[in-house]
């Protein structure tokens, strides 16, 4: 797995956008929440949050680490691309974007 999957893989999913910060990390989101964020110059990992129950296993894994600053929200950070194989990234990329999705709130369907 590389950056330009990982992009390919979170800008396939229903509604994402691509926001650059900080000059080169990328934040994919749905509706403004980011559910993965990983540096576009570099080959190094990305961060993603994971179910609360699987924080602990996941961190425990070497070349995984609680995401900076985003800990308390259960997301980790994969430190190099290969730590994870890529049914692994596919897998917890898709979760993450699931999780983050599940918290956002219902849209008004007006009945007609």
């Amino acid at each position: 797995m590389n950056f330009k999957h990982i992009r390919n893989l979170c800008l396939s999913f229903p509604e994402v956008t691509e926001e650059v910060k900080w000059r080169q990390d990328r934040y994919f989101s749905v509706e403004n929440q980011p559910f993965c964020v990983t540096d576009s110059d570099t080959d190094g990992g990305a961060s993603f949050k994971v179910p609360e129950q699987e924080f602990e296993a996941m961190i425990a894994r070497e070349g995984i680490i609680p995401a900076p600053y985003m800990d308390r929200e259960f997301w980790v950070m994969v430190l190099d691309f290969s730590w994870l194989t890529d049914d692994e990234w596919t897998h917890y990329i898709h979760q993450s974007y699931e999780l983050v999705k599940a918290l956002l709130p219902k849209k008004n369907i007006e009945h007609h």
